[in-house]
């Protein structure tokens, strides 16, 4: 098993925590400067008042007449191809719980933030007050002639699988659950590169999976679609291990088939215990369960194989501390948080992905999109150099979102969902521009005191 390795000082850890608590400082007085972090600004030139004549009464109603007739005009003359929803009812937020729409309305309007920035999608916050599935469901179905896509977003489990697979039937737009999809595709990719430095092949790697949730089930979907037999699976769920023998399997199968599917048919040993026994031996740990730190100690990361891989992703604190994990003999950690290093977190995924969807109109994400997004993630890293402290790219590689977007949108193309067919250079230089343009048009606003700078020394 893992030796331990030097102990970082007691300075050091000092320094990393106090690090770690400054962008939780700075979250109040950030977002009361700005008020929000998101607004709807004009793309459309106005050189004097008589371009609203124009844009507006007496010349709108031309375009309305040619959607009237063709209803597939509302992506070309209306901004509706580039509009996705964030739609969430705030029942279960990035280790908050359910803090209900409102509290949860932050953290969508960030989203639409990175949505833009990153990938050049314009994304508004679409907050739903209600836990009831069936009243969320027909609420997102209503608004369909707004958006091009749906981003589904901090909902509760089981109630996100179910809202997802009847949204995807329903709706003739992609909808997306990104703590499913999302997370799965950075997750996976983290995985790919992580076994590469490692030198560990996927096929035959042991997971000992904590937290059996929206991120954790998604990410076993793709994760075995990849090649990993359910075998050298083992989850963990507050209850301990799953196996055949727990009391409340069948149960399962009612409430939760998806969480059911996995528990059926992984850990065929029929091992028991928890997270400590889940770990024992094991390659590679995810866990996404609840924020720490401390759901995950140093003497379970002692326990697995050589060279383990540790992610634990829980936010806004990890389950155990990044370096906690080191020192206790995991050659590659990777956290939810920019913060550290290797950042498993779903910002560099969806925005990538978003693009390369809504650029070729894909009526939906599949899971093969998926993959070939984590594919793509895994290739910007290994042409930039891939090594303990950086399996995955960061926000700042931005190249990673167009090569997403290439990769997604050719698979589409590939499966016939795609309703325009670009070839892969038209993907890529289209994604390219407009994430460009995005970023340009941010700076230039900074440029000139329109967006203001944050406040300092808080």
């Amino acid at each position: 098993m893992n030796e331990q390795p030097e102990k970082n000082s007691n300075q050091d850890v000092a320094k990393l925590l106090e690090k770690a608590k400054e962008p939780v400082r700075k979250g109040i007085p950030w977002h009361r400067h700005f008020q929000g972090k998101i607004e709807i600004i004009s793309k459309c030139s106005i050189s004097s008042f008589n371009d609203f004549a124009v844009y507006y009464t007496p010349g709108v109603a031309q375009p309305c007449l040619a959607i009237k007739e063709d209803i597939s005009e509302v992506n070309e003359l209306t901004n509706r191809w580039n509009t996705v929803a964030v739609a969430s009812n705030g029942t279960r937020v990035l280790g908050l719980g359910n803090i209900g729409p409102y509290a949860g309305l932050p953290v969508m309007e960030g989203k639409g933030l990175l949505f833009k920035y990153l990938g050049g999608v314009d994304a508004q916050p679409l907050m739903i007050d209600t836990e009831d599935p069936e009243k969320f469901i027909e609420t997102v179905k209503l608004v369909e002639p707004t958006f091009g896509g749906i981003n589904l977003e901090d909902i509760k489990v089981p109630d996100c699988f179910y809202i997802l697979e009847r949204l995807r039937k329903e709706m003739d737009i992609p909808v997306w659950h990104d703590d499913q999809q999302g997370t799965a595709s950075i997750t996976l990719a983290g995985t790919i590169n992580a076994l590469k430095v490692v030198g560990k092949k996927m096929g035959e790697a042991t997971f000992a999976i904590n937290g059996v949730g929206a991120a954790n089930i998604a990410y076993l979907r793709v994760l075995t679609k990849y090649g990993v037999p359910r075998k050298n699976i083992t989850l963990v769920d507050s209850k301990g291990i799953l196996h055949g023998g727990r009391e409340d399997l069948e149960s399962m199968k009612e409430i939760n088939p998806w969480k059911y599917d996995f528990a059926s048919t992984t850990n065929p040993d029929g091992l028991t215990g928890g997270v400590k026994e889940a770990m024992k031996g094991a390659d590679v740990l995810v866990a996404a369960s609840r924020p720490g730190p401390g759901i995950i100690k140093k003497e379970w990361v002692r326990d697995m194989n050589d060279d383990a891989i540790v992610f634990p992703v829980a936010n806004p604190v990890p389950e155990i501390w990044p370096w906690e994990a080191k020192e206790a003999g995991a050659r590659i950690v990777g956290t939810g948080r920019s913060d550290f290093p290797n950042q498993i977190n779903n910002s560099i995924g969806f925005p990538g992905i978003f693009r390369g969807t809504l650029d070729v109109r894909a009526t939906t994400i599949t899971d093969e999109m998926a993959i070939a997004a984590a594919d793509a993630i895994a290739e910007t890293a290994v042409e930039k150099g891939i090594h303990e402290d950086y399996i995955v790219p960061t926000m700042d590689d931005w190249e990673v979102f167009i090569k997403e977007a290439e990769y997604v949108g050719r698979k589409a193309i590939e499966q016939g969902i795609a309703r325009r067919k670009l070839s892969t250079s038209e993907i890529r230089e289209r994604a390219r521009e407009i994430i460009e343009e995005s970023r340009n048009k941010t700076k230039a606003l900074m440029e000139k005191g329109l967006i203001p700078p944050a406040p300092m020394g808080i």
